[in-house]
Protein backbone atom coordinates (compact mmCIF):
# COMPACT_ATOMS: atom_id res chain seq x y z
CA UNK A 1 0.00 0.00 0.00
CA UNK A 2 2.82 2.26 0.78
CA UNK A 3 4.31 1.35 -2.38
CA UNK A 4 1.14 2.31 -3.96
CA UNK A 5 0.57 5.52 -2.94
CA UNK A 6 4.32 6.54 -3.57
CA UNK A 7 3.89 5.74 -7.13
CA UNK A 8 0.57 7.51 -7.19
CA UNK A 9 2.29 10.86 -5.88
CA UNK A 10 5.41 9.98 -8.62
CA UNK A 11 3.17 9.91 -11.46
CA UNK A 12 1.22 12.86 -10.22
CA UNK A 13 4.66 14.99 -10.11
CA UNK A 14 5.76 13.47 -13.21
CA UNK A 15 2.66 15.10 -14.89
CA UNK A 16 3.40 18.42 -13.24
CA UNK A 17 6.73 18.40 -14.58
CA UNK A 18 5.85 17.55 -17.94
CA UNK A 19 3.08 20.30 -18.12
CA UNK A 20 5.88 22.73 -16.88
CA UNK A 21 8.53 21.28 -19.25
CA UNK A 22 5.94 21.92 -21.99
CA UNK A 23 5.16 25.63 -21.14
CA UNK A 24 8.30 27.15 -19.75
CA UNK A 25 11.14 28.32 -22.33
CA UNK A 26 12.19 31.86 -23.95
CA UNK A 27 8.79 30.93 -26.15
CA UNK A 28 6.22 30.17 -23.77
CA UNK A 29 3.90 27.58 -24.90
CA UNK A 30 -0.23 27.36 -23.53
CA UNK A 31 -1.30 23.41 -24.04
CA UNK A 32 -4.62 24.44 -24.23
CA UNK A 33 -3.47 27.12 -27.33
CA UNK A 34 -1.65 24.08 -28.56
CA UNK A 35 -4.54 21.47 -29.01
CA UNK A 36 -7.27 24.16 -29.20
CA UNK A 37 -7.70 23.01 -33.28
CA UNK A 38 -8.24 19.57 -31.86
CA UNK A 39 -11.36 21.06 -30.60
CA UNK A 40 -12.70 23.10 -33.39
CA UNK A 41 -11.79 20.77 -36.17
CA UNK A 42 -8.92 19.85 -38.40
CA UNK A 43 -6.95 23.20 -40.14
CA UNK A 44 -8.17 24.22 -43.91
CA UNK A 45 -5.72 22.52 -46.80
CA UNK A 46 -2.50 23.94 -47.10
CA UNK A 47 -2.56 25.79 -44.25
CA UNK A 48 0.68 25.35 -42.21
CA UNK A 49 1.41 24.90 -38.66
CA UNK A 50 0.64 28.28 -35.95
CA UNK A 51 3.61 29.32 -34.00
CA UNK A 52 3.23 27.59 -30.59
CA UNK A 53 2.28 24.36 -32.77
CA UNK A 54 5.62 24.61 -34.34
CA UNK A 55 7.37 25.29 -31.39
CA UNK A 56 5.53 22.57 -29.57
CA UNK A 57 6.00 19.65 -32.21
CA UNK A 58 9.40 20.93 -33.67
CA UNK A 59 11.48 22.38 -30.96
CA UNK A 60 9.98 21.77 -27.10
CA UNK A 61 8.19 18.06 -27.75
CA UNK A 62 11.33 16.05 -28.63
CA UNK A 63 13.41 17.88 -26.36
CA UNK A 64 11.33 16.82 -23.25
CA UNK A 65 10.46 13.72 -24.14
CA UNK A 66 14.13 12.53 -24.22
CA UNK A 67 14.38 14.84 -21.02
CA UNK A 68 12.06 12.59 -19.67
CA UNK A 69 13.38 9.26 -20.84
CA UNK A 70 16.94 10.06 -20.08
CA UNK A 71 16.32 11.03 -16.47
CA UNK A 72 14.62 7.54 -16.39
CA UNK A 73 17.44 5.58 -17.84
CA UNK A 74 20.44 7.19 -15.77
CA UNK A 75 18.52 6.60 -12.61
CA UNK A 76 17.63 2.81 -14.03
CA UNK A 77 20.99 2.31 -14.59
CA UNK A 78 22.23 4.10 -11.25
CA UNK A 79 19.98 1.55 -9.63
CA UNK A 80 20.83 -1.84 -11.37
CA UNK A 81 24.66 -0.94 -10.97
CA UNK A 82 24.22 -0.29 -7.25
CA UNK A 83 22.60 -3.48 -7.27
CA UNK A 84 24.93 -5.11 -9.05
CA UNK A 85 28.13 -4.40 -6.68
CA UNK A 86 26.28 -3.73 -3.40
CA UNK A 87 27.40 -0.82 -3.15
CA UNK A 88 25.23 2.60 -2.55
CA UNK A 89 28.12 4.84 -4.16
CA UNK A 90 28.11 2.86 -7.24
CA UNK A 91 27.01 4.61 -10.63
CA UNK A 92 27.25 5.30 -14.11
CA UNK A 93 29.44 8.54 -13.20
CA UNK A 94 31.59 6.88 -10.78
CA UNK A 95 32.26 3.38 -12.56
CA UNK A 96 33.30 4.85 -15.54
CA UNK A 97 30.57 4.32 -17.78
CA UNK A 98 29.72 7.83 -18.72
CA UNK A 99 33.39 9.06 -19.56
CA UNK A 100 34.04 5.48 -21.26
CA UNK A 101 30.69 6.88 -23.22
CA UNK A 102 31.88 10.04 -23.24
CA UNK A 103 34.87 9.18 -24.81
CA UNK A 104 33.47 7.13 -27.39
CA UNK A 105 31.04 9.68 -28.44
CA UNK A 106 33.58 12.69 -28.70
CA UNK A 107 35.42 10.45 -30.87
CA UNK A 108 32.10 9.94 -33.26
CA UNK A 109 32.00 13.47 -32.91
CA UNK A 110 35.61 14.02 -33.95
CA UNK A 111 35.07 11.80 -36.75
CA UNK A 112 31.72 13.16 -38.00
CA UNK A 113 29.60 9.99 -37.12
CA UNK A 114 25.57 10.17 -37.12
CA UNK A 115 23.41 9.82 -33.99
CA UNK A 116 23.69 5.65 -34.85
CA UNK A 117 27.44 5.71 -34.90
CA UNK A 118 27.43 7.66 -31.50
CA UNK A 119 25.27 5.44 -30.04
CA UNK A 120 27.42 2.25 -30.93
CA UNK A 121 31.16 4.16 -30.15
CA UNK A 122 29.42 5.70 -26.48
CA UNK A 123 27.95 2.13 -25.95
CA UNK A 124 31.51 0.22 -26.92
CA UNK A 125 33.54 3.25 -24.72
CA UNK A 126 30.85 2.59 -21.94
CA UNK A 127 31.30 -1.29 -21.36
CA UNK A 128 34.82 -1.41 -21.98
CA UNK A 129 35.07 1.39 -19.18
CA UNK A 130 32.88 -0.58 -16.61
CA UNK A 131 35.05 -4.10 -17.42
CA UNK A 132 38.41 -2.62 -17.02
CA UNK A 133 37.21 -1.04 -13.74
CA UNK A 134 36.34 -4.03 -12.79
CA UNK A 135 39.15 -5.90 -13.59
CA UNK A 136 41.74 -3.55 -12.29
CA UNK A 137 39.63 -3.66 -9.05
CA UNK A 138 39.36 -7.49 -8.59
CA UNK A 139 43.05 -7.61 -9.27
CA UNK A 140 44.01 -5.55 -6.64
CA UNK A 141 45.30 -7.13 -3.36
CA UNK A 142 43.41 -5.24 -0.95
CA UNK A 143 40.53 -6.16 1.79
CA UNK A 144 37.57 -3.54 0.98
CA UNK A 145 36.41 -4.21 -2.42
CA UNK A 146 34.13 -1.27 -2.16
CA UNK A 147 36.88 1.30 -1.91
CA UNK A 148 39.21 -0.56 -4.62
CA UNK A 149 36.12 -0.30 -7.39
CA UNK A 150 35.83 3.63 -6.37
CA UNK A 151 39.23 4.26 -6.64
CA UNK A 152 39.94 2.21 -9.21
CA UNK A 153 36.24 4.64 -11.05
CA UNK A 154 37.91 7.21 -10.10
CA UNK A 155 41.41 6.87 -11.79
CA UNK A 156 39.90 5.11 -14.69
CA UNK A 157 37.30 8.41 -15.00
CA UNK A 158 40.38 10.75 -15.11
CA UNK A 159 42.20 9.17 -17.43
CA UNK A 160 39.41 8.37 -20.09
CA UNK A 161 39.16 12.75 -19.36
CA UNK A 162 42.34 12.93 -20.19
CA UNK A 163 41.92 11.10 -23.66
CA UNK A 164 38.89 13.53 -24.25
CA UNK A 165 40.84 16.32 -23.34
CA UNK A 166 43.45 14.99 -26.28
CA UNK A 167 40.51 14.58 -28.38
CA UNK A 168 39.51 17.98 -27.74
CA UNK A 169 43.31 19.73 -28.67
CA UNK A 170 43.11 17.43 -31.79
CA UNK A 171 39.53 18.65 -33.08
CA UNK A 172 38.88 21.79 -35.49
CA UNK A 173 38.42 24.75 -33.36
CA UNK A 174 35.79 26.13 -35.61
CA UNK A 175 33.38 23.24 -36.07
CA UNK A 176 34.13 20.45 -33.84
CA UNK A 177 35.23 21.75 -30.71
CA UNK A 178 32.65 24.10 -30.09
CA UNK A 179 30.75 21.25 -30.86
CA UNK A 180 32.07 18.94 -28.44
CA UNK A 181 32.69 21.56 -25.61
CA UNK A 182 29.07 22.24 -25.86
CA UNK A 183 27.89 18.26 -25.93
CA UNK A 184 30.39 18.02 -22.94
CA UNK A 185 27.88 19.83 -20.55
CA UNK A 186 24.84 18.27 -21.39
CA UNK A 187 22.18 19.30 -23.88
CA UNK A 188 18.65 17.94 -25.05
CA UNK A 189 18.30 21.17 -27.70
CA UNK A 190 20.28 18.99 -30.21
CA UNK A 191 18.12 16.07 -29.64
CA UNK A 192 15.56 16.14 -32.59
CA UNK A 193 12.27 14.67 -33.97
CA UNK A 194 14.26 12.41 -36.03
CA UNK A 195 16.75 11.27 -33.19
CA UNK A 196 13.78 10.66 -30.88
CA UNK A 197 12.79 6.83 -31.46
CA UNK A 198 15.93 5.67 -31.81
CA UNK A 199 16.83 7.64 -28.69
CA UNK A 200 13.64 5.75 -26.78
CA UNK A 201 14.49 2.39 -28.13
CA UNK A 202 18.26 2.30 -27.29
CA UNK A 203 17.23 2.93 -23.58
CA UNK A 204 14.20 0.76 -23.70
CA UNK A 205 16.62 -1.97 -24.86
CA UNK A 206 19.01 -1.16 -21.76
CA UNK A 207 16.38 -0.84 -19.66
CA UNK A 208 14.17 -3.91 -20.45
CA UNK A 209 16.89 -6.57 -18.77
CA UNK A 210 16.62 -4.79 -15.60
CA UNK A 211 12.93 -4.98 -15.61
CA UNK A 212 12.80 -8.55 -16.34
CA UNK A 213 15.49 -9.48 -14.33
CA UNK A 214 14.02 -7.06 -11.24
CA UNK A 215 13.12 -10.69 -9.16
CA UNK A 216 16.61 -12.23 -9.91
CA UNK A 217 18.50 -8.68 -9.12
CA UNK A 218 17.33 -9.13 -6.16
CA UNK A 219 18.96 -12.18 -4.67
CA UNK A 220 22.23 -10.17 -5.37
CA UNK A 221 21.96 -8.32 -2.15
CA UNK A 222 22.89 -12.17 -0.40
CA UNK A 223 26.47 -13.59 -1.24
CA UNK A 224 27.47 -15.52 -4.34
CA UNK A 225 26.94 -18.91 -2.62
CA UNK A 226 23.35 -17.93 -1.45
CA UNK A 227 22.65 -16.75 -5.17
CA UNK A 228 23.66 -19.90 -6.73
CA UNK A 229 21.95 -22.25 -3.77
CA UNK A 230 18.28 -20.42 -5.27
CA UNK A 231 19.36 -20.97 -8.73
CA UNK A 232 20.83 -18.36 -10.35
CA UNK A 233 23.95 -17.74 -11.81
CA UNK A 234 25.27 -14.39 -10.31
CA UNK A 235 28.10 -13.99 -12.89
CA UNK A 236 25.76 -14.53 -15.76
CA UNK A 237 23.18 -11.98 -14.10
CA UNK A 238 25.85 -9.36 -13.02
CA UNK A 239 26.46 -9.29 -16.66
CA UNK A 240 23.37 -9.01 -18.28
CA UNK A 241 22.38 -5.95 -15.71
CA UNK A 242 25.53 -4.20 -16.26
CA UNK A 243 25.57 -4.54 -20.04
CA UNK A 244 21.86 -3.29 -19.58
CA UNK A 245 23.03 -0.30 -17.37
CA UNK A 246 25.57 0.07 -20.24
CA UNK A 247 23.77 0.49 -22.91
CA UNK A 248 21.18 2.40 -21.22
CA UNK A 249 23.42 5.44 -20.14
CA UNK A 250 25.80 5.32 -23.29
CA UNK A 251 22.47 6.30 -25.44
CA UNK A 252 21.95 9.04 -23.10
CA UNK A 253 25.15 10.33 -23.12
CA UNK A 254 25.64 10.05 -27.19
CA UNK A 255 22.25 11.96 -26.99
CA UNK A 256 22.54 14.64 -24.77
CA UNK A 257 26.34 14.48 -23.67
CA UNK A 258 27.04 13.97 -19.75
CA UNK A 259 24.69 14.53 -17.05
CA UNK A 260 25.64 13.25 -13.98
CA UNK A 261 24.55 12.67 -10.48
CA UNK A 262 20.95 11.40 -11.03
CA UNK A 263 22.26 7.79 -11.10
CA UNK A 264 23.57 8.24 -8.12
CA UNK A 265 21.21 10.58 -6.46
CA UNK A 266 17.74 8.98 -7.14
CA UNK A 267 18.30 5.64 -6.44
CA UNK A 268 19.20 6.52 -2.55
CA UNK A 269 15.84 8.25 -2.69
CA UNK A 270 14.02 5.49 -4.42
CA UNK A 271 15.86 3.23 -1.10
CA UNK A 272 14.20 5.64 1.39
CA UNK A 273 10.83 5.66 -0.33
CA UNK A 274 10.00 2.43 -0.94
CA UNK A 275 12.84 0.18 1.12
CA UNK A 276 15.81 -1.31 0.05
CA UNK A 277 14.05 -4.55 -2.45
CA UNK A 278 15.56 -3.86 -6.16
CA UNK A 279 11.82 -4.82 -7.75
CA UNK A 280 10.02 -1.66 -6.08
CA UNK A 281 13.41 0.88 -6.00
CA UNK A 282 13.31 -0.02 -10.02
CA UNK A 283 9.96 1.84 -11.25
CA UNK A 284 10.39 4.26 -8.08
CA UNK A 285 13.74 5.30 -9.45
CA UNK A 286 12.88 5.60 -13.04
CA UNK A 287 10.10 7.62 -12.24
CA UNK A 288 11.71 10.34 -9.94
CA UNK A 289 14.52 9.96 -12.55
CA UNK A 290 12.22 11.09 -15.15
CA UNK A 291 10.75 13.99 -12.34
CA UNK A 292 13.95 15.44 -11.52
CA UNK A 293 15.42 15.80 -15.09
CA UNK A 294 12.24 17.47 -16.50
CA UNK A 295 12.33 19.83 -13.76
CA UNK A 296 16.14 20.48 -14.66
CA UNK A 297 15.15 21.16 -18.03
CA UNK A 298 12.65 23.68 -17.39
CA UNK A 299 14.45 25.29 -15.06
CA UNK A 300 17.08 25.52 -17.49
CA UNK A 301 15.07 27.03 -20.09
CA UNK A 302 13.23 29.33 -17.50
CA UNK A 303 15.63 30.62 -14.99
CA UNK A 304 17.39 33.00 -17.58
CA UNK A 305 17.82 34.32 -20.54
CA UNK A 306 20.56 31.89 -21.92
CA UNK A 307 20.13 27.95 -21.62
CA UNK A 308 21.67 26.08 -18.56
CA UNK A 309 23.12 23.22 -19.45
CA UNK A 310 21.43 20.05 -17.73
CA UNK A 311 25.17 18.78 -16.64
CA UNK A 312 25.37 21.74 -14.81
CA UNK A 313 22.54 22.16 -13.27
CA UNK A 314 22.13 18.38 -11.96
CA UNK A 315 25.41 18.75 -10.35
CA UNK A 316 23.68 22.14 -8.78
CA UNK A 317 20.63 20.28 -7.21
CA UNK A 318 22.30 16.63 -7.29
CA UNK A 319 25.36 17.44 -4.55
CA UNK A 320 22.98 19.02 -1.87
CA UNK A 321 20.15 16.55 -2.45
CA UNK A 322 22.82 13.93 -1.82
CA UNK A 323 23.76 15.52 1.34
CA UNK A 324 20.29 15.99 2.57
CA UNK A 325 19.81 12.56 1.95
CA UNK A 326 22.88 11.37 4.15
CA UNK A 327 21.97 13.09 6.61
CA UNK A 328 18.38 12.40 6.99
CA UNK A 329 18.77 8.30 5.96
CA UNK A 330 20.90 5.93 8.08
CA UNK A 331 21.20 3.56 4.85
CA UNK A 332 20.78 4.50 1.81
Amino acid sequence: MRTGGVVAGLVVLLTLALVAAFSVGPLPVGLAEVFSPLRHGPAPVGAGPTAPEAVFWQLRFPRVVAAGVIGAALAASGAALQQVFRNPLASPDLLGVSSGAALGAVIGIFLGWSLLGLQAAAFAGGLIAVALVHVIAGALRVRDRVLALLLTGVAVGSLLGALIAVVQMLSDPVRELPAITFWMMGSFASVTGRDLPWLCLICAAGVAPLALLRWRADALALTDDEVRTLGIGPTGLRLVLTAGATLATASCVAAAGIVGWVGLVVPHAARLLVGASFPRVLPVSMLLGATLMLAIDAAGRGLATAELPPGVLSALVGAPILFVLMLRGRRV
